[in-house]
């Protein structure tokens, strides 16, 4: 009995997958494997990655923090962000950190200093999860389409 699995932000749909073996979830208390038949449970995401398999296939996404509901047959994934691994550029991600990094040095307001803070820890995220996936050569994917339906 496989899962089904979606990861939705409040602009979209990011991803459905009906039939997936395994998903792994970036906690706010850790990293949490789901497999089919899992016992319900409702919890907070925190910064991570979040990888989803099919056979030898699979999606991974940098999930910027917001809940997951888990049932035996489904997970739904309810992203304050998401972004698909295969959509990172690595160049926006080395001038949002380098651009962080002067507002912190430089020093600002304290709303600013909060968005650039959330900023350099996204950054260091994409970069973590583009470096991971570049290391391993071939990536194999599960979907032709990372943004599906809208």
């Amino acid at each position: 009995m496989p899962i089904h699995v979606e990861v939705v932000t409040q602009e979209k749909r990011v991803f459905e997958e009906p039939e997936a073996d395994i998903v792994i979830i970036p906690g706010s208390e850790g990293e949490m494997g789901v497999l089919p038949r899992h016992a319900p449970v409702l919890t907070t995401m925190g910064f991570g990655e979040l990888v989803i398999r099919k056979g030898a296939a699979e999606e991974r996404f940098a999930i910027y923090g917001g809940v997951v509901d888990i049932r035996p047959d489904k997970v739904v994934i309810l992203a304050d962000l998401a972004e698909s691994s295969f959509a990172l550029d690595m160049a926006a991600i080395e001038a949002a950190r380098e651009s962080a990094t002067r507002m912190l040095e430089e020093g600002v307001p304290e709303e600013e200093n909060r968005e650039a803070i959330l900023a350099l820890r996204r950054a260091e995220l994409a970069s973590k999860i583009s470096r991971k996936i570049q290391s391993r050569g071939s990536v194999l994917r599960i979907m032709e389409d990372a943004d599906s339906e809208e």
